[in-house]
């Protein structure tokens, strides 16, 4: 088979790396994988546009309200690329990044009738506009978007509220698509997913995210300790590609004004914010460089996912792959990716139950929960058992044979 993703990027951040490990999979077994990307590391495949080209599509998406509707000299020539491949199966990944025409391409997906796998990483597929509601707790995406209360969010409008035009569009063309594969990164997304514009959808399925196990594992990071001075500090570790609000950037800074000298809070990922005045933050740029995050995963004594609003939160399960505990906010995907004695989830607000559970982690040390953690990580987040779900899967949506390379806990269901 030939299988073409088309992602907003290629080898970074948690999505690319899912397309690139999926590739990697796929040629690995005798089928031909391809990329269709807009940003990020050279891969086999078609690059779409250029940095100018996602400014303008950037523009007029925030003058207009619309995400999607622009970029159509570099749709096309993607489209004419598309024609000569000529691929068996287009899985779509992250399509709201200022880079492709939505309407032409689900036009030309149905139009071919090629069998479609589309992975919910957020929730921009079945809502008009946003990746996450559930922070505003607004569900009118199960009926109708309108009026929308993350109009400044997400991708946000300076003028137009156009939600309810794109939830139909996406209504619409995704529902003529008639071998349509709809996979949630999670338990809850996929759940949400079956009440939503993608609900009849020939599939529904959960398959996780993942981690390659002979990555992210524990190494020694004594060295690197002692580098950053933090030989014997209690390392709190916050991840992120960027540091927003959403993502918890001011519940990080209101903690470390709690925390006593014995302990240290890492933060990585880009930000606005100068954290000069933070004598116990640390912060770190956002890097790409795996054995840097493994390193810091190993190193910290705990990881904190205090975002409300995670689809499978990568950070979490590769924290757990490399031994250490997670403390999760109590929401949308947290619970179901921390597993029993690998950390714990706490309420949204409860600063007292979140700086006591921190403190319990301590006195209980990492080494009481690291067993669990790998354990639990490689029962449920196993690459070579994900990657089988969707060769499963591919097979499955385009009427072949399955290939049976592992045991199965996948679901479906048929609508």
């Amino acid at each position: 088979m030939k299988i073409l993703h088309i992602n907003a990027v290629s080898g970074i951040r948690s999505t690319g790396r899912i397309c690139s490990e999926i590739i990697e999979f796929l040629n690995d077994n005798g089928h031909k994988g391809y990329i269709a990307y807009s940003d990020g590391i050279k891969a086999r495949g078609y690059k779409i546009g250029n940095k100018f080209d996602r400014k303008c599509h950037a523009l007029l998406s925030r003058i207009t309200g619309k995400q999607g509707y622009f970029s159509v000299l570099e749709t096309y020539r993607l489209l004419k690329y598309i024609e000569l491949l000529e691929p068996d199966i287009i899985h779509l990944h992250n399509l709201h990044g200022n880079y492709i025409n939505i309407i032409m391409l689900l036009r030309y997906i149905t139009r071919k009738n090629i069998p479609t796998v589309l992975t919910l990483h957020d929730c921009w597929f079945f809502t008009g506009k946003c990746f996450h509601f559930t922070v505003t707790q607004c569900y009118k995406w199960k009926e109708e978007c309108n009026h929308c209360p993350r109009i400044h969010r997400d991708n946000p409008s300076w003028f137009f509220d156009k939600s309810r035009k794109m939830y139909h569009d996406k209504r619409d063309l995704l529902g003529r698509i008639n071998h349509l594969a709809v996979v949630g990164v999670s338990d809850w997304i996929t759940e949400e997913a079956k009440q939503s514009l993608l609900g009849k959808a020939k599939i529904i399925t959960r398959i996780y995210n993942w981690v390659d196990f002979n990555v992210y594992k524990p190494v020694d990071t004594e060295d690197l300790r002692r580098s950053m001075g933090l030989s014997h500090k209690f390392m709190i570790l916050g991840v992120a590609s960027f540091w927003t609000v959403d993502k918890g950037l001011f519940e990080f800074l209101r903690l470390s004004k709690q925390l006593p000298e014995y302990m240290v809070i890492v933060l990585i990922g880009n930000m606005k914010d100068n954290l000069e005045a933070y004598k116990n933050i640390v912060h770190i740029r956002e890097t790409h460089d795996v054995n840097s995050m493994v390193k810091f995963y190993s190193m910290a004594d705990v990881l904190l996912n205090l975002s409300m609003e995670e689809a499978c939160g990568r950070a979490t399960i590769e924290a757990l792959a490399c031994g250490t505990p997670v403390i999760a906010m109590n929401s949308t995907s947290n619970p179901e990716q921390i597993g029993d004695g690998c950390g714990y989830v706490v309420d949204e607000n409860n600063r007292e139950d979140l700086f006591e559970k921190i403190n319990q982690v301590y006195r209980n040390t990492k080494s009481y929960y690291s067993k669990h953690c790998i354990h639990y990580a490689n029962e449920n987040f196993n690459k070579t058992k994900c990657l089988n779900e969707y060769s499963k899967l591919y097979h499955e949506l385009s009427g072949g044979e399955a290939i049976h390379y592992g045991v199965s806990n996948r679901s479906s269901t048929s609508g």
